[in-house]
Order: structure tokens, then C-alpha cells, then sequence
């Protein structure tokens, strides 16, 4: 046949050839529609790659399993519901698409990872939208599938459990490429979790009543863009990480943190807002390289703490409004934070600008000799008013030299950027 086919030009050849394809059974199928109204994973055994099935209004009985590519549609009043053991919805497939449905009755045990839905290391490109995820221990696992979509669903977690025994809204591991962007996440433990991954996107997200809104754990080249934490212990803890970029974000009355770094190397934090008075709007421990530009950070008891030896980090252009303590670091460096003539906006810095260029005539110390005392010995508060203490303020004004080190701003701004403003 293939020889025959070889002699005949144009389109003739075509012809015979589709022809032949079909007589033989090797052209794919068509995708179908199929209307389900129950038994639901019967359904699924019996459809073909590629066919979409239509959901009825109903309760589906899980746990449910997908081993081929096929597309799930439901709609108002479709639950699919397991029965407390293990996964509702497990895929094992490239091309899997789930929406409009109401996913709730996972198992309990973390250690089985027991989840609504399940999102395997075969589930490349899988597409999870527009779900109700309610009551499960993890809302969905991105475990190993890569360039999955998780977007625009509703996830709510347990109440009924202890912190550190319920799950994540969204956990992933090792899953490059995959994306998790529209949701809204509550309650449970982390509102999405990461580990042990790179190049993943979380973008606009509205996350409350958790833990850690977004929680970075050895996951590299990745982006956490304009989502919101709200009423979380903290916003956005980057751990164990590098290059990841933390922009547009905003932490609205987080109690302990707005942003923390511990260990995290090369990250970018551009144009976040932190409001609302948690303890330290930015905590920064033991990182270094990083950029911090255009920041609020405002009402907050500390508005950023430096410890444990972060070193060549740029810090510039960033509003510090109306912190109790706008700088807490304890050592003997000095750190620039200013370059290029442009520093930052302090709302108690008292200086002048006489020749109207919007910098102060003056550098600016967040935080003096006395302040480094009193971090180390707080029973030394008693003594914050005694005419010693202030001489020893006086001293450090009228001779620089008395500073033991820390931080220096030596271009702070006098006006709080324009951007700002706006938003």
C-alpha cells in the first residue's frame, strides 16, 4: 500500500492516503459531548479522550478517578462528594479540565496528603476553574504536575481542627510552570503552600483567615504578583528561596507580618503595600542580595526589622508611615539605604529641603545607640527619660562619630512617592 501511495501525485495521493487511515482505524475519534446525570465515574470509564461531560444538577459519589484526558463541566448544584477517606477527585492524566462543580469530603490525614482534588505528576497542563472546594483537608495538591492551572475558584478550608493539623488551600510540590491565579482562600492552614518547585505564578489571589497567605519553601524563579492578604498571622513568607519576584501585593491588617524573608536570596520586592498594624510590616532575617523598592510599609509596631547578618541589600523609595519604630536592627555596620541620590520617605523625619529637590538637607538615622541599648536590655526603658539618656541623644547628634552603626539614609525623601498616593 505504501508503495502504491508512493507512485501517485498531488492530491490524489492525499485521498487514498486519509482514506486508508480511516479504513484502518488510525484517525482519532471525535470529541463528543455526553450528558451525565449519574454514576458519574461509569461516565468517565466509558468516555473517549477529548469528549466533554455535562453535568446535572445532583450529588455525585467519590471518590472519583481520571486516567484519560477529558473535560468535566458542571454547574449550579453539582457536588461531587467523597466519603472522608483519601482524594475526592484524583487525575492521572495530561489534559484534564474540571470545572463549575462543588468538591467537598476528602480524608483527614495529612500524611496521605488526602485532598479534593488531586493533581498528580501525570496531570500535565491539567485546568481546575471556577470550582466550590469546601471542607476538604488540602483544597487542591499540585503534586508534580506541571503547567497546571488552578484559577477563579472558591476554596474553603477546615475549621473543625487545630491549626497544624489541617491542610493548605493550594499546596504544591515540583511543579514547574504551574499557575494559581483568581482564587479566593480561606480558612484551613497556609492559604497556598510551595515547596521544592520554580517558575511558578501566583497572581491575584484574595486569601483570609489563614495562617501565611503565600509560604515559600525552596522554590526559585517565581512570581507572587498582586494578591491580597487579609486578617492572616502573615502575608508572604519567603523561606529557602531565590530570584522570586513579590510585586503589587498587599497585607491588610496581618497580625505578626507583612512580608518575612528568612533565608531568601535574590528576591525582588517592587510596589507591595502593608497596612493595617501587624507587629513588623517586613521582617528580614539572614537575606541577601535582594531589592526592596517602592514599598508602604505603614502603623505597624516595627516597620522593618534587619537581623542575623543580611548583607547588600538595596532598600530604596519605599514610604515608612507612621510606624511606632520605623527601623529595628541591632549591630555594628553601617547600611546605606539610599542610591543614586534617592533614598526613602520617612513620615518622622523632621528635616528641611532648602533648595527644593524633595531630598532632605540632612541624612536620616532610624535608630541610634539608645535605641540598640534598649532592644538588648528592655528593663533599660526606665531610664528612657533620665537627663543621661538624653545627653547621650545630644552627644550622638551633635558628633556622628558616637554611632555605633546602623542604619543611614543619606537621601531620605520628602514626599511620599506619587504612586503611592494614587492607590
Amino acid at each position: 500500500m505504501w508503495y502504491i501511495l508512493s507512485q501517485i501525485k498531488g492530491g490524489a495521493a492525499g485521498f487514498f492516503f486519509a482514506a486508508s487511515l480511516i479504513l484502518w482505524g488510525c484517525l482519532p475519534a471525535v470529541a463528543k459531548d455526553i450528558a451525565v446525570t449519574e454514576k458519574l465515574q461509569l461516565a468517565i470509564d466509558e468516555a473517549e479522550a477529548g469528549d466533554r461531560l455535562l453535568l446535572s444538577a445532583g450529588t455525585y459519589v467519590g471518590p472519583i478517578l481520571l486516567l484519560k484526558p477529558v473535560i468535566i463541566i458542571g454547574g449550579q448544584g453539582v457536588i461531587i462528594k467523597g466519603q472522608g477517606v483519601g482524594n475526592v477527585i484524583t487525575v492521572k492524566s495530561a489534559g484534564v479540565s474540571l470545572s463549575g462543580l462543588t468538591i467537598t469530603g476528602s480524608g483527614l490525614l495529612l500524611e496521605t496528603q488526602d485532598s479534593g482534588i488531586f493533581l498528580s505528576k501525570k496531570a500535565t497542563g491539567a485546568i481546575v476553574e471556577e470550582n466550590e472546594i469546601i471542607n476538604n483537608l488540602i483544597g487542591v495538591y499540585i503534586w508534580g504536575a506541571k503547567d497546571a492551572v488552578v484559577r477563579n475558584n472558591i476554596i474553603l478550608g477546615r475549621q473543625d481542627m487545630r491549626v497544624n493539623e489541617r491542610g493548605n488551600g493550594i499546596q504544591v510540590w515540583n511543579a514547574p510552570g504551574a499557575i494559581v491565579e483568581g482564587n479566593d482562600i480561606q480558612f484551613g492552614r497556609d492559604g497556598i503552600f510551595v515547596t521544592t518547585s520554580k517558575k511558578n505564578i501566583f497572581r491575584g489571589n484574595n486569601i483570609h483567615d489563614v495562617r501565611f497567605a503565600i509560604h515559600y519553601m525552596y522554590t526559585n524563579k517565581s512570581k507572587v504578583v498582586d494578591n491580597i492578604s487579609r486578617g492572616n498571622d502573615i502575608g508572604y513568607a519567603i523561606m529557602f528561596s531565590t530570584h522570586v519576584e513579590i510585586a503589587g501585593n498587599q497585607s491588610i491588617d496581618d497580625r505578626e507580618r507583612g512580608i518575612l524573608f528568612n533565608y531568601a536570596n535574590r528576591v525582588r520586592v517592587l510596589d507591595n503595600r502593608v497596612t493595617g498594624g501587624p507587629e513588623k510590616c517586613i521582617f528580614i532575617y539572614n537575606s541577601n542580595r535582594n531589592i526592596i523598592r517602592d514599598n508602604l510599609f505603614s502603623g505597624c509596631d516595627i516597620g522593618v526589622q534587619f537581623t542575623a547578618g543580611s548583607e547588600k541589600n538595596e532598600i530604596t523609595g519605599n514610604a515608612f508611615i507612621e510606624n511606632k519604630t520605623q527601623v529595628k536592627y541591632v549591630g555594628t555596620r553601617w547600611l546605606e539605604w539610599s542610591k543614586d541620590g534617592r533614598g526613602n520617605y520617612w513620615s518622622d523625619n523632621s528635616a528641611f529641603d532648602m533648595d527644593g529637590d524633595g531630598i532632605a538637607d540632612s541624612i536620616y538615622r532610624p535608630n541610634d545607640l539608645t535605641d540598640q541599648i534598649l532592644w538588648r536590655y528592655p528593663s533599660a526603658k526606665l531610664l528612657v527619660n533620665s537627663p543621661a539618656v538624653q545627653v547621650l541623644k545630644w552627644a550622638q547628634g551633635a558628633f556622628p562619630a558616637l554611632h555605633p552603626g546602623g542604619v543611614v539614609d543619606s537621601a531620605p525623601l520628602m514626599r511620599i512617592p506619587e504612586k503611592m498616593r494614587r492607590k
